[in-house]
């Protein structure tokens, strides 16, 4: 899918989930969390949106 975005979070978004509470209602879907530190990035399966870490990883455990 040529629509989907890519969307930059920092350790403040965690723990991560889509959609995002500034999403339109209309594009909503089911809350999912995703693990995004395992690999720096991650897409959510309901509407593909990916989700890219950026800058310092939390310490501790998240």
């Amino acid at each position: 899918m040529s629509d989907n975005m890519t969307v930059e979070v920092t350790a403040h978004d965690l723990p991560l989930h889509c959609p995002q509470p500034n999403a339109p209602l209309w594009s909503g879907h089911p809350r999912v969390f995703l693990d995004v530190l395992k690999t720096g990035e991650t897409v959510c399966p309901y509407c593909g949106t990916k989700y890219v870490f950026k800058g310092e990883a939390p310490k501790g455990g998240h």
